[in-house]
């Protein structure tokens, strides 16, 4: 699927509820987000991406040429998620999007954060997550809203280019 980029009006807006689980497309939209996060190096994609305006996302943690030092985890589809709860500690750490490529930003995050979901099969979902997939669970979240990563950045001295993250970042010893 072709991922959508910064500045597509689609980015920008709020995505619909998603109605019916079983229905045959969002169970095809599903597979289709799972193989495109994958085929991107990505470890979390949402449903407005694609240009769909579907409360959906992938959380599709694992290590990768852009995220080396991720946890490992099945790829999730997340549907009409909530965060019902968070922890006061807020976390800077690295971001970048697969719709606003080149960029990476230190975004602050909740550390950790309660969250509900429908799964594939439509069943509800509760879980906490921390850290690194707390984070992927936030960004794709704010997609669904129409929000990406860069409008959390509180300095655009906290920007910088993904050839300089991988350098600095991913590189280091």
């Amino acid at each position: 699927m072709m991922i959508i980029q910064l500045g597509n009006p689609r980015l920008r807006q709020k995505a619909a509820l998603v109605e019916n689980v079983d229905d045959a497309n969002v169970q095809q939209l599903i597979d289709e987000l799972i193989a495109t996060v994958a085929e991107a190096n990505g470890v979390g994609i949402a449903a407005p991406q694609v240009a769909q305006s579907q409360r959906l996302f992938i959380v599709a943690s694992r290590p990768n040429l852009r995220y080396p030092h991720a946890p490992e985890m099945e790829p999730t589809a997340m549907i009409n998620p909530k965060i019902v709860a968070h922890s006061t500690e807020v976390v800077k750490d690295w971001e970048g999007c697969l719709s606003v490529p080149g960029i990476r930003g230190l975004v602050p995050r909740y550390q950790a954060i309660e969250v509900e979901y429908t799964d594939r099969h439509g069943k509800l979902q509760k879980q906490e997550l921390t850290d690194f997939v707390a984070r992927i669970f936030q960004h794709e979240f704010d997609h669904l809203d129409g929000v990406v990563f860069i409008d959390r950045i509180e300095n655009t001295l906290e920007m910088i280019t993904e050839q300089e993250y991988q350098k600095l970042v991913v590189n280091k010893t």
